[in-house]
């Protein structure tokens, strides 16, 4: 594999992305029989004008986007969300990579993300990672939301 270049997001990125994150998502869809998850119902100006204020950063494999994180700061918590990396590269560390790359780039002093409690590759990742399960959120529906966190200093 040719190398992998991590760099911030922009908003100019925002068409790549949005078809990034929905290729990445169908197989959570899949998961939760839920083809209405948000990340693949966000409108393309719904993105862009989130990209205006959103922190993130893309990983860029031969010119095409493979990877995409996206962050908030606030109160000393940077909240991660939207991880999204090409089904075609997944498995390759990317993830970490773009994990890494956020955490680096901010003061907050921990981190935070969420996914879902049958997303078992997705949690797995994320304690690989360092992040510790916080609070579960129930559903009502046989699943709950999983809050993880991770000290960064």
């Amino acid at each position: 594999m040719t190398a992998i270049t991590i760099r911030p997001i922009s908003p100019s990125d925002a068409g790549e992305v949005l078809t990034l994150q929905r290729a990445a998502f169908v197989s959570e869809a899949q998961i939760y029989a839920d083809p209405d998850q948000p990340p693949l119902t966000q409108s393309l100006p719904e993105l862009e004008a989130e990209l205006r204020t959103a922190k993130g950063v893309v990983a860029v494999l031969d010119g095409r986007i493979v990877g995409a994180l996206r962050a908030r700061e606030g109160d000393g918590l940077l909240q991660i969300g939207r991880i999204a990396v090409a089904p075609d590269v997944q498995g390759e560390g990317i993830g970490t990579r773009l994990l890494d790359a956020i955490e680096d780039d901010t003061d907050c002093e921990e981190a935070e993300l969420f996914t879902g409690s049958l997303s078992e590759a997705n949690i797995a990742l994320y304690e690989s990672c360092g992040y510790r399960e916080t609070e579960r959120i129930d559903q009502g529906d046989g699943t709950a939301q999983v809050f993880m966190r991770k000290r960064l200093r």
